[in-house]
């Protein structure tokens, strides 16, 4: 199954540190989590969160995506985090401030030694003024699965504003989801921070969606009915697709080359777009019945 066959709507950030939050995820709808072992974690507490992380890792999350956000190669704990969680077998590794695809394979070759890491995948943190600017290259590096993009950061480095319509840093968003799509990994949208404020983080996902996003992460569970249902297709999405692909059909059998519904031209790449939705909206519920 690929990276972007998975829904991927709502992506929750989740402290390895915070038992009470880890023991809430059975209960939440989230389609992925993202186990935290850096920014979410004091120093002082890095040591125990992995012991506590690797015994949550056993219960199994069934059809959702699962990923563990170590800490940098740049700090003291990165190689500590691999040798305690590597014996979980973890979904996938995801590696903070990636600057270029060297920093992909240098996690690639330290997964390749150990037995238990040779099927983890690697998710990227794109949240640097270089990295985005190496996108490309990263997207295409050993083991990537996907980029989750670090917003917050990325504004520092940047100098620019949060929220709003964020055109301050639409150029780093496209790039990211360009360099995705053309390597054939998912891309996702980075936090909404204000997570009692419905109506912001709404529009957001909706500009997400509008962008081409997979989903976006998340900061609170009190998030994750909105990107849910924002990022899943909509009943009228879902009917047009099955009214272009029988349209289309009957076109090919009357020996047409093209279709026309509701005064539009179908095409044949309409008919990928369809059948990408409805694959999409099956995709969901087998999570949910998961």
């Amino acid at each position: 199954m690929s990276a972007t066959s998975r829904p991927l709507r709502s992506v929750l950030y989740v402290p390895a540190s915070n038992e009470r939050a880890l023991q809430k995820l059975r209960d939440l709808p989230t389609d992925a989590v993202i186990f935290d072992l850096e920014d979410a974690v004091a120093p002082a507490a890095k040591a125990d969160a992995r012991g506590t992380l690797v015994s949550t890792l056993a219960w199994g999350f069934g059809a959702r995506t699962t990923m563990v956000r170590i800490n940098g190669f740049d700090t003291e704990w990165a190689d500590d985090d691999l040798h305690a969680i590597a014996p979980a077998a973890p979904e996938a590794i995801l590696l903070p401030k990636v600057n270029g695809p060297e920093d992909i394979k240098k996690l690639s070759a330290r997964l390749d030694a150990r037995p238990e890491t040779r099927e983890t995948a690697i998710w990227a943190m794109m949240e640097t003024c270089e990295g985005i600017l190496n996108a490309a290259a990263v997207a295409r590096a050993p083991r990537m699965a996907g980029f989750v993009i670090g917003t917050n950061d990325l504004a520092r480095e940047l100098g620019c504003a949060t929220g709003g319509d964020r055109m301050e840093m639409m150029m780093a968003l496209q790039t990211c989801l360009m360099a995705a799509r053309a390597a054939g990994i998912a891309c996702v949208d980075g936090v909404y921070n204000a997570f009692r404020d419905e109506e912001g983080l709404r529009a957001e996902c909706e500009q997400g969606r509008a962008l081409g996003m997979d989903g976006k992460t998340l900061i609170h569970p009190a998030q994750v009915a909105v990107a849910n249902g924002i990022f899943a297709p909509s009943p009228e999405a879902l009917d047009l697709a099955r009214r272009q692909i029988e349209a289309h059909d009957a076109a090919i059998a009357a020996g047409q080359g093209v279709a026309v519904l509701d005064g539009r031209i179908v095409e044949n790449l309409h008919i990928v777009t369809a059948k990408a939705t409805l694959a999409k909206a099956e995709a969901i519920a087998t999570l949910e019945n998961s």
